[in-house]
């Protein structure tokens, strides 16, 4: 299961622990507002896009979208997202519980902009019921983020 996978991950930060699990379903970015009780910008989504034949992670806070000309600007290609098929193959989470920590070998993470409006954010950890409080900071680490990227618009 991705979420033991993810546990696992965040032990050799000694964050294993910190993994919140819902009764719920925190699929979306509106559930995990509901979920935690904060506001849906504070979700930190994980969006997988194409990068060629593979892809890129951005995660970006829950009220912004992907900006197509910023996107183009920085990575030379097209905004596009994976199908719902490719993304557990190429990323190594399924839809849902798709985040930045315990991806697959290669899939580069980048951090977009607009998460660093907040102390804190909540990321999911690889299932569609599960969160973490984090600072950008410790995202940042935790995620073995590239860059911080400007290509969402809120």
């Amino acid at each position: 299961m991705a979420i033991d996978k993810v546990k696992e991950y965040l032990r050799q930060f000694g964050r294993e622990k910190d993994v919140l699990e819902f009764k719920t379903s925190s699929a979306t970015v509106e559930l995990a507002a509901k979920a935690l009780n904060v506001i849906p910008a504070r979700i930190a989504k994980t969006i997988a896009l194409k990068h060629g034949d593979d892809c890129v992670l951005i995660v970006a806070a829950g009220d912004a979208k992907i900006d197509n000309m910023k996107f183009r600007a920085q990575y030379n290609v097209k905004a596009k997202m994976l199908s719902q098929d490719e993304v557990a193959g190429l990323v190594g989470h399924d839809v849902g519980g798709v985040c930045p920590f315990a991806v697959n070998e290669g899939v580069p993470v980048y951090l977009d902009i607009s998460l660093k409006r907040f102390n804190s954010v909540f990321p999911a950890c690889g299932s569609a019921n599960s969160a973490i409080e984090l600072t950008c900071a410790e995202l940042f680490e935790y995620a073995r983020a590239q860059a911080w990227v400007d290509v969402c618009k809120l």
